[in-house]
């Protein structure tokens, strides 16, 4: 949906760069970058060499002269700009203009966070920023608290951050060895039908953790460091027992843990040793009636001194735009269904699992 705020036409704002070599990039291939701000924000723009003449109601044409100068800045800086940075960029303009842009987080429309502001997460890869408000604030609390809870919609970025931030306390030294964990619970399949030994079975559960570990690290390094031990992934079901110190634990899908499981995990926090819980509620595959260890959990100790919580929200999605616009639509379905007369005495169970 195009954003149409009110205002009145303005003169054309003039916008000056003073590196050509870095407008290509900024516009996007074929203009495509200015051609997604004129369809969004609802202005007229043209470029002329190192000139862009940005047209329409005065608060648009603000906030398309803020987002291209933030991005610009970006790139001056040798940082990267694609479609989701201008998809990021749009999205947080909107949750700015509607006053939905303040949670307790500096706002950051372009992805520009700094080592300094604490949400920059600088790998062997890449430089990840957050690309919304929620992002920054999580980023910071996996940083300063030795348990966060990451919670919302497919697409936020919880546990790909989680990892990023995993990774560079690695490599910085702040911890020994990252443990990646998931429960090895399956929507509509079972672990003993599937074929292999246990960690043909298992991998597949765990597949995203590794590919979020390639996306920030040389394939070499990665396996090296899973060869060694620094890097340990592993079901759910192997951490018990065990003590984990001097190490950045990540726990994802935990919304499909028991609660016994959820409490089994959480008290294998060591000393010197940060955990991260990454989950959506409104995706639990275990049976009906079955309560969610994470729900059980965040009702338990989510004031806990110590203790971190973000929720995000479709707003936060940072995937093709497509995927918030779906996980808004499911959010408004499920709404509207809650709302029937009775509703709630007929779902029982069923919603407790998650429909």
């Amino acid at each position: 949906m195009s954003f149409h705020p009110l205002g009145h036409v303005a003169p054309p704002v003039h916008l000056q760069f003073d590196d050509n070599r870095l407008l290509p990039l900024l516009f996007g291939e074929h203009d495509q970058h200015l051609a997604r701000l004129e369809r969004e924000l609802g202005v007229s723009m043209v470029s002329r060499g190192n000139q862009l003449i940005i047209s329409g109601a005065e608060d648009s044409v603000a906030i398309a002269r803020q987002i291209l100068t933030g991005l610009y800045q970006r790139l001056k800086r040798g940082q990267e700009v694609d479609k989701h940075d201008i998809d990021a960029a749009i999205r947080l303009s909107r949750q700015e203009n509607e006053g939905r842009g303040d949670d307790g987080a500096e706002p950051n429309l372009f992805g520009t966070g700094t080592a300094k502001d604490g949400t920059a997460i600088k790998t062997q890869k890449r430089l990840i920023t957050p690309r919304s408000p929620a992002q920054a604030r999580y980023i910071r609390l996996l940083h300063d608290q030795e348990l966060v809870f990451g919670i919302g919609p497919a697409g936020t970025g919880k546990t790909y951050l989680a990892v990023a931030v995993a990774v560079a306390m690695l490599a910085k030294g702040t911890v020994d060895r990252i443990v990646l964990s998931r429960p090895a619970v399956e929507a509509g399949e079972r672990l003993g039908f599937l074929p292999g030994d246990l960690r043909d079975k298992v991998d597949p559960y765990l597949r995203p953790l590794y590919d979020a570990l390639h996306d920030m690290m040389p394939g070499d390094q990665v396996m090296k460091r899973l060869a060694s031990g620094e890097i340990e992934v592993a079901p759910l079901a192997f951490m018990r027992g065990r003590t984990l110190a001097n190490s950045f634990v990540i726990l994802d899908e935990a919304q499909n843990t028991s609660p016994m499981q959820m409490k089994m995990f959480l008290t294998r926090l060591g000393e010197n040793s940060r955990m991260a819980v990454t989950g959506d509620l409104t995706q639990i595959d275990l049976p009906p009636g079955q309560k969610s260890g994470l729900k059980d959990a965040l009702e338990a100790i989510e004031h806990v001194e110590g203790v971190g919580t973000v929720r995000f929200s479709e707003r936060d999605v940072v995937r093709h735009h497509l995927v918030a616009r779906i996980v808004g639509a499911y959010d408004a379905r499920d709404r509207k269904k809650s709302r029937r007369p009775g509703a709630a005495a007929a779902e029982g169970g069923d919603k407790e699992a998650g429909g």
